[in-house]
């Protein structure tokens, strides 16, 4: 398995990767499908903050991170998203990814790292737990998607 920075080409095999999961999950809260054109631009925006995992030529999953929130007082905190091939799930690709990410955090400076997980993803909550990340807040009905309304639970990591 190859760790590296996600490249402009990428983009469309990282729209396939993620569309699935916005259809068909509530992983995400989500309801717009990402696009070549705009998962481009989001790498280029975070250049080396939005990392690929890959092996024989195959992209098994990604891992990158945006602002937390705006405004120069939040400039330390940053938010991620981890995605994975159902394929890679449980072989320990999303631990390296995230290992990844959060030496770049640290060459950034980043302070800490939030992870905000749908409450209907219970093996998300147990991997970030997995990884040191602790549950600060769960924040109750805050997502809608599939004509329901879902819990989002908050966790952090100080990197």
């Amino acid at each position: 398995m190859i760790l590296r920075a996600a490249r402009a080409g990428d983009a469309s095999a990282l729209a396939a990767l993620w569309n699935p999961w916005i259809e068909t999950t509530a992983i995400t809260f989500t309801t717009a499908l990402k696009t070549r054109e705009g998962l481009a631009g989001d790498i280029a925006a975070r250049g080396d903050a939005f990392l690929v995992a890959e092996a024989e030529g195959a992209l098994l999953g990604f891992a990158t991170f945006f602002p937390f929130r705006s405004g120069p007082g939040y400039a330390h905190t940053k938010e991620h998203t981890v995605i994975l091939t159902p394929e890679a799930r449980g072989r320990g690709v999303g631990r390296a990814l995230m290992m990844a990410l959060e030496d770049v955090a640290r060459g950034q400076r980043v302070h800490s790292l939030f992870a905000g997980v749908s409450a209907e993803n219970p093996a998300g909550v147990v991997f970030h737990a997995a990884i040191g990340f602790t549950e600060v807040a769960r924040l109750p009905q805050v997502g809608y998607k599939f004509g329901r309304w879902m819990d989002l639970v908050l966790m952090q990591k100080f990197v």
